[in-house]
């Protein structure tokens, strides 16, 4: 196996007599030297990442930084005989260099990907070259291309190449392959990762429209941002008269270090014992902490398809796992039977009910009965962030904290229109959350967020009456939607587009045109099609703005639509 690190001092010596050897002696650029060694002022700033095979140098690469301010390439070219420009986001990948009894190995292309991924994680944006002649080839496969200019050193050709990041990453995509191969036979022992890590797509794309340094917030009163499931309604009466009266205060101060009050909140009101209760700026703050304390790149997962893309992209991403995935058939409504998941030999099962993006739910009776048949080594992790929609006492935090191996992820965005305070909690026996309480940095939830929390769980009535009121409100959604709509049992609303329309993708698209943000339901599951789209229920005014813009679509706009995409109806 193939080692990748940064040099160290005493490789870097060797390095300096390797380069005396390759590029003075065998191969006659430089004049030999008494020293035996060959190095240069660029050297001190250098980067050089080396392969070894044991105890064994088997080749290294170096980098030139564009803050040095200069580069090898110098040496040999005036800036005007480069045909491109060299600015502050251009590194140099200079002395490829494998030792005779590694070539024609992988150490090369890894030692070139190495490189590729150290100017890509540091941010830059293209690699220059000059590539000997004889091998220029091994360049080229790396994604470089020639300029068509060549320089001669001694008795060496040069090849003047370079490519941009961007291109050199759609390369390496290509080469999922290769790069899997080659990642199970590297050890890889540099600060920046073998992958780069995947953004995980949430929605929230309405903020393009509105603008993210927030100098005009007035412009989301001409946009529908249903692409996220936040509430319609404001949060409690209640919530907003103590940020009222406090929140300069509250702005100002440092808040309880561990949220103790919102802790012991939570628990009297969902009849648990603080000890069971683990708070969190979010959920997804609290799936990055515990998934990535449990989980190993060994562990197996199994998670439910169609489902947001979270929890798929920590473990897969992040992590590393092995994921399986339980498809939820659309012949069969999207419904889990529960027994399905009694698969054995899983380190984890992560389920979300109410389902998002379908919106079904298992009846907590029937889910508890299932899982009392899982093992006792296979967590089982249940994210209820819609569940309050469905009824609080379908809820299985109590059911949690009385077993060894179950964990409920709570959030109070959505069904406590809190989404913008980031709060949320874990509910599982204490023996589970024993370690992630070491790790949770202190003051983890804002000070206006444990005060709106906790006064929202005090008004349980105020709550109660805006569930009634959605569930009414999605009803008359799906009744008027044009689609086929999927009945479900949270603030949000599954549709499959007619076969006669044009994606998904292109109809989300055209009504951001029309300032109507919905959720290409499709990048959540390939079991969904290319033709599903996710809606949030929004107030009957809303919704009807709404209504009315989707119906354009499959009325009017189908042909329009396709006409701009090229997309056969």
């Amino acid at each position: 196996m193939v080692r990748i690190s940064l040099a160290t001092a005493e490789q870097r010596r060797t390095i300096y007599r390797l380069r005396h050897d390759v590029y003075a002696r065998e191969l006659g650029q430089h004049a030999e030297n008494a020293r035996g060694e060959i190095h240069d002022a660029l050297d001190d700033g250098n980067v050089y990442i080396v392969a070894t095979a044991g105890d064994t140098l088997a080749g290294f690469v170096s980098i030139t930084s564009p803050r040095q301010g200069r580069y090898s390439i110098d040496k040999y070219l005036q800036r005007d005989r480069i045909p491109i420009a060299l600015d502050d986001g251009t590194y140099e990948v200079r002395i490829l260099t494998v030792l005779p009894e590694h070539r024609g190995t992988s150490a090369a292309f890894v030692l070139m990907y190495a490189a590729f991924r150290w100017v890509e994680a540091h941010g830059g944006t293209r690699i220059v070259a000059l590539g000997r002649r004889e091998v220029h080839g091994l360049y080229m496969q790396a994604g470089l291309q020639p300029l068509g200019v060549n320089v001669r050193s001694g008795a060496v050709d040069f090849v003047l190449m370079t490519e941009r990041i961007d291109e050199l990453r759609r390369r390496a995509e290509r080469l999922e392959r290769l790069l899997a191969r080659l990642e199970r036979t590297t050890q890889w022992d540099l600060i920046v990762p073998f992958r780069r890590p995947a953004d995980c797509f949430h929605g929230g794309a309405f903020f393009d429209r509105i603008g993210d340094d927030f100098a005009r917030l007035d412009r989301r009163r001409s946009i529908i941002n249903a692409d996220v499931l936040d509430a319609w309604f404001p949060p409690s009466p209640t919530v907003l008269a103590a940020l009222d009266e406090h929140l300069p205060w509250l702005l100002r101060t440092s808040p309880p270090l561990g949220a103790e009050g919102l802790v012991r909140t939570i628990a009297r009101r969902r009849g648990v014992d603080p000890a069971c209760i683990l708070p969190g700026a979010g959920s997804s703050d609290l799936i990055y902490l515990a998934l990535r304390e449990w989980l190993r790149p060994s562990s197996r997962a199994l998670i439910l398809e169609p489902m947001y893309g979270e929890y798929a992209h920590v473990l897969e991403k992040v992590i590393g796992c092995r994921v399986d995935r339980l498809v939820l058939s659309r012949d069969e409504g999207y419904d889990l039977d529960p027994s399905r998941l009694l698969a054995p030999d899983y380190d984890i099962v992560i389920l979300v009910n109410p389902n998002s993006p379908t919106g079904r739910r298992v009846p907590r009776e029937a889910l508890e009965a299932a899982i009392r048949r899982i093992p006792d080594h296979t967590l089982v992790w249940i994210d209820e962030t819609y569940i309050d929609y469905a009824g609080r006492d379908e809820s299985l935090e109590r059911f949690a904290v009385a077993r060894e191996n179950v964990v409920v992820c709570k959030s109070m965005s959505k069904v406590y229109a809190l989404s913008g305070a980031r709060c949320a909690y874990l509910c599982a026996p204490p023996h589970l959350l024993e370690r992630l309480r070491s790790i949770t940095p202190p003051w983890s939830v804002s000070l206006p967020a444990q005060v709106a929390a906790v006064a929202a769980l005090q008004d349980e009535a105020y709550y109660a009456q805006r569930y009634r009121e959605t569930a009414a409100l999605r009803a008359e959604l799906t009744a008027a939607l044009p689609f086929d709509v999927v009945p479900g049992s949270a603030n949000f609303l599954l549709c499959h587009l007619g076969n006669e329309m044009p994606t998904a993708a292109h109809v989300v698209a055209w009504c951001r045109e029309q300032g109507l943000f919905i959720r290409d339901a499709s990048t959540m599951g390939a079991s969904l099609g290319n033709r599903a789209i996710r809606v949030a229920v929004k107030d009957r005014e809303t919704n009807g703005r709404m209504v009315e813009t989707l119906r354009s679509v499959s009325l009017r706009g189908c042909e329009e639509i396709a006409q701009r995409w090229q997309v056969s109806s």
